[in-house]
């Protein structure tokens, strides 16, 4: 019995890479790409790297703006995943199986999550210029849709797979709709909401940089400007900054996770 089932996994995962490598070969063909000029190509491009793209003690002097730029960044992507997450717990409490007022609501907040989870942050991005044109706004809510989307599917999971038995053991004993989300479902739940919160907080501060470029805004826009320019001392600071940032960040998440969690 053991025997056929690894016989039948090896046959599925053969058959998935023969499917991947078949539709990545189409993919070459149909976009006409020189896999063999690509790879050739690797050594000019980090040449001209080298040559280029570094910070100069001229480029330092831009360095209080640079920073001005990358703590707009940080701070519109804090305020746009924390204010995401307080509308994501209240979608996923009435959207949840676990504590959904009834089927009907609980799928419509679920449906509304996944609207928003599956248009991607640059497309709302796109989307919002119609409306808020380029500015710090339309960054914030491009990033504040997408957390919305992704939290809320994450807090719907975390529900679920945490609080289901504390929730019956309570509606056993007759406790009111408000008693149990308050006494079971936020604190059980709590640690991973926070998990997928700083985990949410370190992938906007990188789509920050993606969405500035888009909206005029933030760090990415300051990228946009000196590399356009041909200032590719700066840009290249620009880049340093971002990587030391985000550094940052994820060690201050790890800290927190491993504090609090």
């Amino acid at each position: 019995m053991q025997a056929d089932i690894f016989v039948k996994k090896k046959r599925n995962s053969f058959l998935f890479l023969a499917v991947l490598a078949a539709v990545t070969f189409l993919a070459i063909i149909i976009t006409e790409y020189d896999v063999v000029k690509g790879f050739t190509s690797l050594p000019n491009a980090i040449g001209w790297a080298l040559a280029n793209f570094y910070p100069t003690q001229e480029s330092l002097a831009k360095l209080p703006d640079i920073l001005d730029k990358m703590i707009e960044t940080v701070l519109v992507s804090l305020a746009a995943t924390t204010v995401a997450a307080v509308f994501a717990i209240l979608f996923a409490i009435l959207g949840s199986n676990t504590t959904r007022v009834n089927a009907l609501f609980g799928s419509i907040c679920r449906g509304v999550a996944t609207v928003f989870r599956n248009i991607d942050v640059a497309a709302w991005a796109m989307i919002l210029l119609f409306s808020f044109g380029q500015s710090t706004l339309t960054g914030y809510f491009a990033l504040f849709f997408g957390s919305f989307g992704f939290l809320t599917r994450a807090f719907v999971e975390s529900i679920d797979e945490v609080s289901g038995n504390s929730v019956e053991a309570l509606r056993a004993t007759g406790a009111s709709y408000f008693s149990i989300i308050s006494q079971s479902v936020l604190p059980s739940s709590t640690p991973q909401m926070i998990s997928w919160i700083l985990f949410m907080i370190e992938t906007n501060i990188r789509s920050a940089t993606l969405i500035g470029l888009l909206t005029g805004s933030g760090i990415g826009f300051t990228f946009n400007l000196y590399y356009k320019s041909l200032s590719y001392d700066v840009a290249s600071l620009v880049v340093v900054v971002i990587i030391i940032v985000i550094l940052g960040i994820e060690m201050i998440s790890n800290y927190v996770r491993r504090v609090i969690l």
